[in-house]
């Protein structure tokens, strides 16, 4: 199979309105698709089922699942595409979304000074006309401009059809083992990680650290915290700390799946005031906008480490079930001939509105630049 013929594969399902999945993993170089024989619509609610899944924000709504027992999959090794076009166009902002957003953002203040919660996440929607109407032509794009995020393409004829190049990591679980990232904070990249973090990010991302941390005491142990990093995300920069963990023997994915979902990165703290607060007050529907996707229990071999010791264990590699989820970040929705882009950032009490404003735009450019 040639790239031409995997990517002519996806479309063909595409134009039967067959469910699917195409993705890559961040600094990886194989692209993989998940493709439904049937246009059933499946759901988990234990994730104790091998596949794909996508998971809206609101974790009271189903989880849909491509199962990997009903689906054909493919995979290529990923080039870099010369020549891919990125959008060179000047995006005007609307006054009207601007001041609806600044208006979301001092009430969010407002409600963190009356004690209703800590911090919250606010979001917004905006629809932008499509020149190219293709969803493998624009993943082809973010597969281009975004080594270091996890790309994907989804589509289901029942739900929708959603790209991204997600920045964060919501889980990953290998054996019993697993890793979790606490992402948080933003700043345009200018050149340099070498960069000045204010107080309301220091403060944001610590606040998604203790809650994961404090999340995961009941199914976890051995939990262990890494020093905060400035990590690059396209044109942006985020705060990053990486908790790792082991489950206990009496707990699942499914009890840590609902621990940390939504997080504070996404919502925001203490988990149920700032989510009521956010189904209140946008004054839309996120859908599948801070949800989450990826692979749900495959298997993944892994080799023992080498070394003159254990030189007759080579053969011998270790068969695991692995899970990789992704907060879903840095998204469109394609309806028709428009594009629909989320954005969005955390408020705490020295949130500045206009500030919070000028973030979104950021954000909405990462993925604009593809369109």
């Amino acid at each position: 199979m040639t790239l031409e013929a995997f990517f002519n594969r996806i479309e063909a399902q595409y134009h039967q309105e067959l469910p699917f999945v195409v993705y890559r993993k961040p600094n990886k170089t194989v692209v993989k698709g998940l493709l439904q024989q049937s246009n059933d619509l499946f759901f988990t609610s234990e994730f104790t089922e091998q596949g794909f899944v996508f998971s809206p924000f609101d974790d009271k709504e189903d989880t849909v699942l491509i199962p990997f027992e009903s689906s054909e999959s493919i995979s290529f090794p990923f080039v870099m595409f010369s020549g891919v076009e990125t959008s060179q166009h000047e995006f005007r902002s609307d006054l009207n979304a601007k001041n609806h957003h600044i208006h979301l953002v001092e009430n969010g203040v407002e409600a963190i000074e009356n004690n209703t919660f800590k911090k919250v996440v606010l979001s917004r929607m905006e629809r932008v006309k499509l020149s190219e109407g293709n969803p493998i032509t624009i993943f082809k794009r973010l597969l281009h401009k975004y080594a270091s995020a996890f790309v994907y393409c989804w589509y289901h004829p029942k739900v929708g059809l959603w790209l991204g190049a997600t920045p964060e990591t919501l889980v990953k679980i290998e054996g019993n083992r697993f890793s979790i990232m606490a992402l948080a904070g933003t700043q345009v990249y200018d050149g340099t990680l070498d960069v000045e973090w204010q107080d309301k990010e220091i403060q944001e991302q610590q606040f998604v650290t203790d809650f994961i941390v404090d999340s995961l005491k009941p199914s976890a142990q051995s939990i262990k915290v890494s020093e905060t990093n400035t990590v690059k995300a396209g044109g942006l920069l985020h705060l990053k700390t990486m908790i790792s963990a082991q489950l206990k023997s009496d707990s699942n994915l499914k009890e840590v799946i609902l621990a940390i979902h939504p997080t504070p990165a996404v919502c925001g703290l203490p988990k149920q005031p700032a989510k009521y607060f956010i189904l209140e007050q946008e004054n839309y529907n996120r859908e599948f906008y801070t949800g989450f996707l990826g692979e749900l229990n495959l298997e993944s071999i892994t080799a023992p480490r080498s070394g003159r010791r254990n030189v007759e264990n080579r053969a011998y590699a270790i068969n695991r079930k692995s899970t990789q989820l992704y907060v879903n970040l840095r998204c469109m929705q394609l309806k028709n001939t428009d594009a629909i882009i989320y954005v969005g950032g955390g408020v705490t009490i020295s949130s500045d509105a206009e500030n919070e404003w000028e973030e979104t735009v950021a954000k909405s450019l990462v993925i604009k630049s593809v369109l």
